[in-house]
């Protein structure tokens, strides 16, 4: 038999799979093929996760993700700041009605009447509380990194959680007391009022807006320049004066009240005002220069946190 009659059987009936227009692999004998039955199926390479995807939870369910924080650093603020005092939240109702309650000694045995109405007591109270607002506000956001620095190290709190933990919590607590004190004045005294809540209103909410835009550019700069609390603390205690807390604004020289113009607190005080005593308009009242004054602070530091914030809980 010649050598081209022993091949001519493979050159006639080729193996199946192999002749063209077939895939190899595919016949018997094949890597997911045995015996022929069925189609194998590819598997496609182990990928490993990128950097994008570590982020994902926080980016899919941001919002949820964000309120668990905030809700968690304002239990954790309300367990630790109140919880471990005697007294707890009393203390943030009776801290305002004492100092209330010495200025309004003090002023009765000097004077005869406040500046408005006949109530010592309701006038200071009216002008403390928004000014308490403000001051606990901007005090409370401006050491927020701080206070809340060893959380900050997980990747699902970040610093726009532990300012909005710390602006809404104190902002309740401060508009809760603020109307236990008021009410129970108007109710204990026969004082006569005519209440007027929309300039009320008005008045708390340019306190937490100047409080927020100023706690959050302090934020940044204690955290950069830690002698900044001391200049501050100093450059500030006047602050309570210049606000229209002890005097009215109308009362003050032509001269200073020029300058207290540009202390938007004494917009604030001048609507709590003019919502407790009927007679008198706040003429001076901007709401345009402290809503202006409030939200370039808050973007000043918003702008600065988020460029320094890694570096500040570094330090």
């Amino acid at each position: 038999m010649s050598i081209h009659s022993m091949t001519a059987p493979a050159d006639i009936h080729p193996r199946k799979g192999s002749g063209p227009g077939k895939r190899p692999g595919k016949g018997r004998g094949s890597a997911g093929g045995a015996g022929g039955a069925g189609k194998p199926q590819a598997v496609p390479p182990a990928l490993e996760p990128s950097p994008q995807a570590a982020l994902k939870p926080r980016s899919v369910g941001g919002s949820f993700v964000a309120f668990r924080a905030i809700t968690a650093l304002m239990l954790r603020e309300m367990s630790t700041r109140y919880g471990r005092t005697p007294g707890g939240y009393l203390w943030a109702v009776l801290e305002p009605l004492g100092a209330i309650l010495v200025l309004s000694l003090g002023f009765s045995l000097m004077l005869r009447s406040p500046p408005l109405g006949t109530s010592f007591l309701l006038y200071y109270a009216t002008g403390y509380t928004a000014f308490n607002l403000y001051q606990s506000l901007s005090n409370m956001v401006a050491r927020a990194v701080d206070f809340s620095r060893p959380l900050l190290r997980y990747p699902a709190v970040t610093w726009v959680d532990a300012l909005t933990a710390r602006f809404l919590l104190n902002s309740l607590t401060g508009i809760l007391v603020s109307a236990l004190l008021l009410g129970g004045i108007l109710i204990s005294l026969d004082t006569r009022v005519v209440l007027d809540p929309v300039p009320v209103v008005e008045a708390f909410l340019l306190a937490m807006l100047l409080g927020l835009g100023v706690g959050t550019l302090n934020a940044v700069l204690m955290g950069l320049f830690p002698i900044w609390e001391v200049a501050w603390s100093v450059a500030t205690r006047p602050l309570f004066i210049a606000s229209g807390v002890l005097f009215l604004y109308d009362d003050m020289p032509p001269t200073a009240q020029k300058i207290l113009w540009y202390n938007p607190l004494t917009h604030v005080t001048g609507l709590m005002h003019e919502g407790f005593y009927p007679i008198y308009r706040a003429t001076h009242v901007s709401f345009a220069y402290v809503i202006l004054f409030g939200l370039v602070t808050l973007t000043m530091g918003a702008l600065l946190m988020g460029r320094y914030h890694r570096e500040i809980l570094n330090r």
